[in-house]
């Protein structure tokens, strides 16, 4: 089990069994027929989380004050391989090295628990060996006396040591054990330890003992586990009981017979890791105050309450399990096959395109298109090589290839296929206007126009972004009235509101500018409302939990060290469009940009590249009293074609 399994499973296990603790401490008043049943179905679910985990499909802050701190950086378009500048000579010092062995707490914790899980197997499946071995060996118990009671019962009766302890095993063919000496004893008390061990068989206990210990071996480092398996005996024994009781026995005799097997028999350790023994000294006061309790109720569960049982727990374990959580940080060197692993096992391709954002970001585009492929692989998978899911994927990787920018031909390939994926389907209209845009930088304007207007038609939900791409298609060929009718169609399309509309407004004002006329009110109104939005956005407390501070009042400004300049995406060198970002970040003591948020928003992709560059920036952090602190900062990433 990897390790983000295994760790989901220790929260998603707390929960079951605290929900199951709630329960049973709900109906403390009733048969112990009936606490059982609730510890046995909250057991049997932390043991089928695992299984539902892997085989059922997965189901995303505010920005605080601006600080007074301000860093700044210009971007140019250049090709994408130019080497990232270095902000001051302590860069220029920093030689590339080899990052120092660090263990790796995560296959650490997995094999350790692979270890604890494969000892306690390893107990239980000797303990099934053992009794096997005694069954094989064992002579039947004859006692003429005790054959009524087996009537009808596919039970055998055999004998075992004298002085072991009256135990019974097996779930096709159940065998009680009865020692050798047993031949002396009272009728009487043979017949108390047959309706004992009867009762278990006819209750099913071999299978729910078997089915905790499977559960308590896997989950041997969850206390909670460890709990809900001893109350699960406790209630079991005493579901025994009574269902002796309910026989006719009188409890004071009753009582006496256990104790005195107790006090004189003898189990060995292995017979309790599959055989269900009569009588265990560590719970002897309890059960026998339950049994001479005279106000408890001994009532058995039914078939139809197990039923009810069952889907309660499968009710509250299925959408437990389709939770899972997914890591947002690129898998660490080395882990990317183990990354990939994870995700093909929870059919998570989430999580793969999650760590491929993040390898993009830092320019690994070799990792991140392993990772996409294994992305697209388990789409495929999931939902079929003509579905929805399987052209979006394809997407993902012309995104990518489009970003690279060595082999556009590439990104053509994949959203090409995308698009016969998707044909007839509003999805398609993505890739349609992804082809637009790289016939536009090629430069085929003509060809792009006609991607545009197909986009339009597949999803009228996007003819605003469409109808803006047309707009700088026919810019692009010097018809000017036609680019004018569509920037304005496209604003009417547009939400006012939205962040498309503000991007549709600065082109379209830029557009006006360029004809020398005035821009129309409306568009000055469309930018005002998306700056008044972010400066809501930005008057916003600070994050919950956050230490940052600000420059001053004895905490020294953090000092940039080096930067990696941020890049055009192809949208925006498409539109010629360019602007400045304007970030929040929290400088902490690592030297790194944690927190990053959008206080200034330009659109066309450049947000996000503003994020991953300023991300990837070295500082010496800010000190307060010679201690290293989290400090918080302003960083405007100025967007510039040459």
């Amino acid at each position: 089990m990897p390790a983000s399994i295994l760790l989901s499973a220790a929260l998603k296990s707390a929960v079951l069994l605290g929900a199951t603790w709630l329960v049973a401490a709900a109906l403390r008043g009733r048969s112990a027929a009936a606490l059982h049943l609730v510890w046995t179905a909250g057991l049997a679910a932390i043991l089928a989380l695992p299984l539902f985990t892997l085989a059922i499909p997965a189901v995303r802050v505010n920005v605080p004050v601006p600080p007074a701190l301000v860093f700044q950086t210009t971007a140019v378009d250049r090709p994408a391989a130019a080497a990232p500048q270095a902000a001051g000579p302590a860069a220029a010092i920093a030689p590339a090295h080899r990052a120092p062995w660090r263990p790796d707490w995560r296959l650490w914790l997995t094999l350790l628990w692979a270890a604890g899980a494969a000892a306690s197997l390893a107990q239980m499946l000797a303990g099934w060996a053992a009794m096997a071995r005694v069954r094989r060996r064992a002579r039947p118990f004859i006692d003429p006396e005790l054959q009524p009671l087996l009537a009808g019962c596919d039970v055998d009766l055999l004998e075992t040591r004298a002085g072991a302890m009256p135990v019974s095993f097996g779930i096709l063919r159940p065998a009680i054990f009865m020692p050798a000496d047993a031949a002396e004893w009272t009728a009487e008390r043979r017949r108390i330890v047959l309706l004992h061990e009867l009762a278990h068989v006819r209750r099913g206990d071999h299978a729910t003992h078997l089915l905790a210990r499977a559960a308590l071996s896997l989950y041997w480092w969850n206390p909670l586990a460890w709990m809900a398996w001893r109350e699960s005996l406790k209630a079991r024994e005493r579901a025994a009981d009574d269902m002796v009781l309910a026989s006719g026995a009188a409890a004071p005799d009753y009582a006496g017979h256990l104790l005195e097997i107790a006090r004189t028999m003898q189990a060995a350790p292995a017979i309790g890791w599959a055989a269900v023994a009569m009588a265990r000294p560590s719970q002897l006061e309890g059960r026998l105050l339950a049994i001479l309790d005279s106000r408890r109720s001994r009532d058995s569960h039914t078939r139809a309450s197990a039923w009810v049982a069952a889907l309660a727990a499968a009710a509250i374990v299925i959408p437990l399990a389709a939770l899972q959580a997914q890591d947002a940080a690129p898998p660490p060197p080395g882990t990317v096959d183990a990354a990939i692993s994870a995700a093909t096992v929870q059919k998570n391709h989430d999580m793969l395109e999650a760590a491929a954002r993040d390898a993009e970001a830092i320019r690994n585009y070799d990792t991140a298109r392993k990772l996409l492929d294994s992305s697209l692989a388990i789409r495929e998978q999931a939902a079929g090589p003509s579905s929805v899911s399987y052209g979006l994927g394809l997407i993902k990787i012309g995104d990518l290839e489009a970003e690279r920018s060595t082999k556009p031909a590439d990104a053509e390939f994949f959203y090409q296929k995308a698009l016969t994926v998707l044909q007839g389907t509003p999805e398609a209209a993505t890739a349609l206007i992804d082809l637009g845009i790289l016939a536009l930088v090629r430069p085929e304007p003509e060809e792009a126009f006609s991607y545009f207007e197909r986009a339009r038609a597949a999803d009228p939900s996007k003819a605003a972004t469409a109808l803006m791409w047309q707009a700088i298609a026919r810019d692009r060929q010097a018809r000017a009235d036609e680019a004018d009718t569509l920037y304005h169609a496209a604003m009417e399309a547009a939400d006012p509101h939205s962040p498309e509309a503000a991007t549709v407004a600065v082109l379209y004002s830029r557009f006006l500018s360029r004809r020398n006329r005035p821009a129309d009110v409306k568009l000055f109104q469309v930018q005002d409302q998306a700056a008044e939005l972010r400066k809501a956005e930005a008057l916003q407390p600070a994050p919950s939990g956050s230490t940052a501070v600000r420059v001053g009042g004895g905490v020294t400004a953090p000092a940039l060290i080096h930067k990696v300049e941020p890049q055009y995406t192809e949208q925006a060198r498409a539109a010629r469009f360019d602007g400045t970002v304007v970030l929040y970040v929290e400088i902490g003591p690592d030297g790194k940009a944690h927190n990053i948020r959008v206080m200034r928003s330009l659109g066309l992709g450049l947000d996000q590249k503003a994020i991953d560059a300023v991300g990837q920036w070295q500082f010496n952090p800010g000190m307060k009293d010679g201690v290293p602190v989290n400090v918080q900062a302003t960083v405007e990433v100025n967007f510039r074609l040459l």
